[in-house]
């Protein structure tokens, strides 16, 4: 009679984490930061069609690394999480809080229920009336939380960009400074690479608009923002 193949709780969870891991980092980074008038994300993505930067809710936008179709199921989830309870009770009442740990639960039980984890990273953010009021959160494959500030990074060599974004970030910076950052901070991924506007995906969440504050931004408004950080930075130097 074979004997059945026993492996120890821990080591099964060692496994799956270090598996979900390796897939998040084969992709490319994101990275979201707050500005002056909002929060900023930004995606090492030449893809027009795969985005991994979308809105969710009114104030509220959702940034993911990993499995496309993984992270986005959950982006979906998310959408209908966020329609259901604002018909059902007021729209103030979907939060960036309630939607983080709407994912936390889901992300947790596939990681410890199903034989193979998500790979996927999410950041979920909320702007707030200022920039205290802003919310971000930043949720792994096992569905832990953690409330970010400034700035995150996620996916690809996320530690290479997040040293960068630790380097150069700045709290109350316009929106072409936190490019210029943001984009340097991805660039640390690949020496050799430059990303221009058509490699990169962009969006912020505004908080100066009016009820839908997620805008995503055109490749020629990209294009503004980094000639505009290139010019400062020619100006100080």
């Amino acid at each position: 009679m074979t004997m059945p193949f026993y492996v120890a709780p821990e080591q099964q969870m060692k496994d799956r984490a270090d598996y979900a891991r390796k897939g998040i980092a084969r992709g490319r980074s994101v990275v979201v930061l707050q500005y002056d008038d909002g929060i900023l994300f930004v995606a090492d993505n030449p893809s027009r069609a795969l985005h991994k930067i979308s809105e969710i809710y009114d104030r509220i936008a959702f940034a993911a690394v990993g499995k496309y179709n993984e992270f986005e199921q959950l982006r979906l989830a998310g959408v209908r999480y966020a329609d259901v309870n604002g018909y059902m009770y007021d729209r103030s009442d979907v939060t960036a809080r309630g939607l983080a740990n709407a994912y936390a639960q889901s992300l947790g039980a596939i990681f410890t229920e199903q034989t193979k984890p998500y790979e996927v990273e999410l950041v979920v953010a909320e702007v707030g009336e200022d920039a205290d009021g802003d919310q971000i959160y930043r949720l792994t494959f096992d569905g832990s939380v953690a409330d970010e500030h400034g700035f995150v990074a996620m996916g690809g060599a996320a530690d290479a960009v997040a040293t960068a974004l630790k380097e150069r970030y700045r709290d109350g910076e316009s929106l072409s400074e936190a490019m210029q950052v943001a984009v340097y901070a991805l660039q640390q991924q690949d020496a050799e690479r430059v990303l221009e506007a058509e490699k990169l995906e962009v969006a912020v969440l505004d908080r100066n608009r009016d009820r839908r504050l997620f805008r995503r931004l055109p490749a020629s408004r990209i294009d503004e923002l980094l000639a505009s950080s290139r010019g400062d930075a020619a100006a100080e130097g």
